[in-house]
């Protein structure tokens, strides 16, 4: 019946020839894990199934979801690389070999085998980014079934969820699984906390019902008057991202659920400034709150408008604004329409990024002492509250929050931090360990003869600027 089911997801979108090839992987993989079982007692195809289900829904081209059928037959049977390559094609092979490779070692500690994972994941995203995007199916459908665990193993899998796997999920575009790993690690990881925020919330959608209709009414009413079609949802507040802003900020439960979320999905461009222009004059905006990731995109391609209003009976409304495309890219990210054309993939905005990236993975991998100093750095650039600067050519930077000069000069090029000196921002010079604001212009001063200042490690927070202030002679070569 499961199978069933996703061979009619398929067909929607894969060619009849590529359905076949799926369900051949799938009948393969059954054979192969005939007689084990999960520890929940089911028989452990339902796994692979599972999974497999997880990517058809991110519309992932027939190839992932074989990989998807088949990524535990190498690890848990005797077929090999070789039998995979011969019977189903030698990038399905690499495939169930990139994720195997990433599960299938025992470490010392389980702090160095985290790290280590983490090291051959990266270089199996640089060799092939689906790895990585089968490997986020397979934890999600893991964290979904987590509850057969001891306490302890529960606990261990939910803290490396919302470490190492939630960050890449949000990092390369993929929301939905992102909000859905962090929401399991955080029920795996606290369950009282969860539970009672969970109540808490379910108390306050009660009180708010009203007030979100009457706001959610007068937008559409406003939208239908000048004639821009466009979908309104009052977005729901997700319970790990209301925990950790109680936690981070301070604030109370009640502070969090006192603004109201909104999200406008428009036909265009075009529409989207429209939008905003008629939003702002319908409820008075908060000054310094607007965000345009149109003009500026996230680093994981993420495109939106953002604004916060105060609204009737004097509410704070946040409100973000995009078009359908936009709401599938904040979805699914690099995972949106996916396509592989002769066996490349094809040269999409959203893949460069992620290219670029992996790319600067691979170089923090090099330049890091071991593999936990490397996860050290990961973790940092992998929750960045971005700032957005500019070259002198008017080139955009984007960095993480309370990045300085030295960190911009090392993103533009590794020579350039080595050998800077000082800099301006916005014409005026400006000292190194200033933290940078987005929109600011920034000019480094360099020279030749010039060395990297040990000092800067007090205020640096890229991972490429520490490992190459450490390593200056290594980095510039």
């Amino acid at each position: 019946m499961a199978l069933r089911l996703l061979l009619d997801k398929l067909s929607y979108y894969l060619e009849v020839k590529e359905v076949r090839r799926v369900e051949r992987a799938y009948v393969f993989a059954e054979k192969c894990h005939e007689g084990q079982l999960r520890q929940s007692g089911d028989p452990y195809i339902t796994h692979p199934l599972a999974v497999a289900h997880i990517l058809a829904d991110m519309h992932m081209d027939h190839e992932s979801l074989m990989a998807a059928m088949l990524h535990d037959v190498i690890e848990d049977t005797g077929v090999t690389k070789g039998q995979i390559s011969r019977r189903f094609g030698r990038p399905v092979a690499d495939l169930v070999d990139g994720v195997s490779k990433l599960t299938g070692i025992e470490f010392q500690s389980k702090a160095e085998q985290q790290a280590e994972s983490f090291q051959k994941m990266t270089l199996a995203m640089s060799r092939d980014i689906r790895v990585v995007l089968v490997k986020l199916a397979d934890r999600l459908h893991n964290m979904r079934t987590l509850g057969v665990l001891s306490p302890a193993k529960r606990r261990r899998i939910a803290r490396e969820t919302l470490d190492i796997y939630a960050p890449i999920a949000q990092r390369l575009g993929i929301n939905d699984i992102r909000l859905e790993l962090e929401n399991l690690g955080f029920a795996a990881m606290y369950p009282l906390r969860h539970r009672r925020l969970r109540e808490a919330m379910k108390a306050a959608k009660k009180n708010r019902k009203e007030v979100v209709a009457e706001i959610h009414q007068s937008m559409e009413v406003r939208l239908d008057q000048e004639k821009v079609e466009a979908t309104v949802k009052s977005r729901e507040k997700h319970l790990w991202s209301i925990y950790r802003k109680m936690r981070e900020k301070k604030r109370s439960f009640r502070d969090i659920m006192d603004v109201f979320a909104f999200r406008l999905i428009v036909t265009s461009v075009d529409d989207c400034y429209r939008t905003l222009g008629m939003i702002h004059n319908m409820f008075k905006p908060v000054p310094g709150e607007f965000k345009d990731y149109i003009a500026i995109p996230k680093a994981n391609g993420y495109q939106s408008l953002h604004t916060v209003l105060v609204g009737m009976h004097g509410v704070v409304i946040e409100v973000q604004i995009r078009t359908v495309e936009m709401e599938a890219m904040a979805s699914y990210g690099i995972a949106a329409h996916w396509e592989y054309k002769a066996g490349r993939q094809t040269a999409d905005v959203n893949q460069r990024r992620a290219a670029r990236w992996i790319q600067g993975l691979l170089e923090m991998q090099q330049q890091a002492g071991d593999s936990l100093e490397f996860l050290e750095h990961v973790k940092a650039d992998l929750f960045p509250d971005e700032v957005y600067v500019f070259t002198p050519n008017g080139k955009i930077i984007e960095l993480p929050g309370s990045a300085t000069p030295i960190d911009f000069a090392y993103s533009v090029h590794t020579g350039l931090g080595n050998s800077c000196i000082a800099c301006r921002v916005d014409g005026q010079l400006t000292p190194l360990s200033e933290q940078l604001e987005s929109g600011q212009r920034v000019e480094i001063i360099s020279a030749a003869e010039a060395q990297p200042n040990p000092n800067w490690l007090n205020f640096v927070v890229t991972a490429k600027a520490r490992s190459a202030i450490r390593l200056p002679k290594e980095s510039a070569a």
